[in-house]
């Protein structure tokens, strides 16, 4: 039996990794599921490398290939990923793969059969990955978009994305400053404004909200185990998270 790890913030896209892990690889058992990098390092430190690992590069609170400044992994590694533009070829060499998310069971397969033929030949994670690891983490920040442009009474205006407390969707996607100046965005949907994003520093509350980990005044939880959050003045905004994303913001929230 194959033992595997899941690195992953998302609780549901965790189960759901999971689930179809066992539907295209019965010779594969899941141990461990861990949701952040702390987590992860407190746990290679406890226990022995798994045999395959399954990782997502972008976690609450930081990047995963942080993980290999502090452990040397010889095991096959898969990335999962939403950003087909992160240097994604970078990973086809010597057992490492990616799967885009969400992922197709076919491609899983694919990787899981990859990794198999690693592991019978006995062949150890390639030597150089820590230096490849090192060039792709430092890169990610520039992908970040660093300001948005509004139309104002007929003119284009730039708005730093350091500057902005929110985004809302309410019929047509909006931005709010953190001086309560409010804008209209000639963007489709919050799922194209949110890759464009740092997500250390933004958190998508809800399908109508993403918001700045600076703007948040108060969270207050509530028996239901959902959330509801506070913007600090002059917007004075509330928002509510689900009780499924609760555990995932207090990981993002708390660092």
């Amino acid at each position: 039996m194959i033992k595997a790890v899941i690195i992953e913030d998302e609780p549901l896209i965790a189960k759901e990794l999971v689930n179809k892990i066992a539907a295209v690889a019965a010779d594969v058992e899941v141990i461990e599921t861990l949701p952040s990098l702390k987590t992860a390092r407190k746990w290679f430190m406890q226990n022995a490398e798994p045999d395959l690992l399954f990782m997502d590069i972008q976690l609450s609170d930081g990047v995963s290939f942080e993980l290999f400044e502090n452990f040397k992994l010889d095991c096959p590694v898969v990335f999962t990923t939403a950003y087909d533009d992160y240097a994604i070829r970078a990973f086809k060499v010597n057992g490492v793969d990616y799967l885009l998310k969400p992922v197709d069971e076919g491609e899983l397969q694919k990787a899981i059969d990859k990794c198999r033929s690693l592991l019978s030949n006995k062949t150890s994670f390639p030597a150089d990955m820590q230096q490849l690891m090192a060039s792709l983490a430092v890169p990610r920040q520039n992908l970040f978009k660093e300001k948005f442009i509004v139309n104002q009474r007929n003119n284009w205006i730039p708005v730093d994305t350091k500057d902005i407390a929110c985004f809302v969707r309410d019929n047509l996607n909006y931005l709010y400053t953190f001086n309560g100046e409010k804008y209209i965005l000639d963007y489709t949907t919050l799922e194209d404004i949110e890759e464009l994003l740092d997500p250390k520093v933004f958190y998508r509350a809800n399908r109508q909200s993403i918001i700045h980990i600076n703007a948040i005044q108060s969270v207050k939880p509530h028996e239901n185990q959902k959330l509801s959050v506070f913007l600090k003045s002059p917007l004075k905004m509330e928002f509510d998270i689900s009780r499924e994303k609760a555990p995932s913001f207090k990981k993002w929230f708390d660092r």
